[in-house]
């Protein structure tokens, strides 16, 4: 899952970035309006995360431009100002949840997984395949009631992979959804975490295989069971 984060004190961003990657999204973490509205023009996201107080623009009429390119995006508003005038304001305006400072990141975490969750039913909150599962919620994956030892770029792949069973997802929608733009991977990269992956789902002897369509991207195919 793919995070835009519009936060202009670098110590604040910074802080709120590292703890959602270890988390297993990817973060695009900007400070001014103008880079979140590039940002959001070059890639997909899930989900924004916006502070109110930016020092280009107000974050209300960015949330508007933010939705004039991602209708359906749901947007979590963060700031300091916690009058009911205010939080009634951001609401209004298209917010899906609001949060004041000083916040616990645990609290973001939970109140960002709860917004994509009633974004609608693009997003299970498990899946099960093949023998495997895998919980979006804990990043956790089991292979027939077994821990799979995942890293968090293997789980978000696996996670991509089992959203769409069957079908062919290309090299380029993989690599925006498991990398921010900060953070790009590169071919090679993809393709090392698709084989470490592919590793390990024939270590665990699951019914599931990742089929290459070269030059195109990649498919999960669960096995016909005997």
């Amino acid at each position: 899952m793919r995070v835009l984060l519009v936060e202009d004190h670098q110590a604040i961003r910074e802080m709120i970035a590292d703890h959602l990657r270890e988390r297993g999204f990817a973060v695009d973490a900007v400070g001014r309006g103008e880079q979140a509205l590039a940002a959001a023009r070059v890639a997909p996201i899930d989900a924004v995360v916006l502070d109110l107080g930016l020092p280009d623009t107000d974050g209300i009429s960015l949330l508007t431009a933010l939705r004039s390119l991602h209708a359906d995006v749901p947007a979590i508003v963060v700031t300091a100002r916690d009058g009911l005038d205010e939080r009634l304001l951001g609401l209004n305006s298209g917010a899906d949840d609001y949060i004041v400072k000083p916040f616990n990141l645990l609290e973001l975490e939970a109140r960002l997984r709860a917004v994509l969750r009633r974004a609608g039913s693009r997003r299970e909150s498990r899946y099960t395949l093949g023998g495997v599962t895998f919980d979006t919620v804990t990043r956790e994956a089991t292979a027939f009631g077994r821990p799979l030892d995942l890293t968090r770029r293997e789980a978000a792949l696996l996670e991509e992979l089992l959203r769409m069973p069957g079908q062919v997802i290309t090299k380029d929608l993989l690599e925006d959804r498991l990398y921010a733009l900060e953070d790009a991977g590169s071919a090679n990269a993809l393709e090392a975490a698709v084989s470490r992956l592919r590793r390990k789902l024939a270590g665990a002897q699951v019914r599931l295989s990742i089929e290459t369509k070269w030059g195109i991207g990649y498919r999960l195919v669960e096995a016909t069971a005997r």
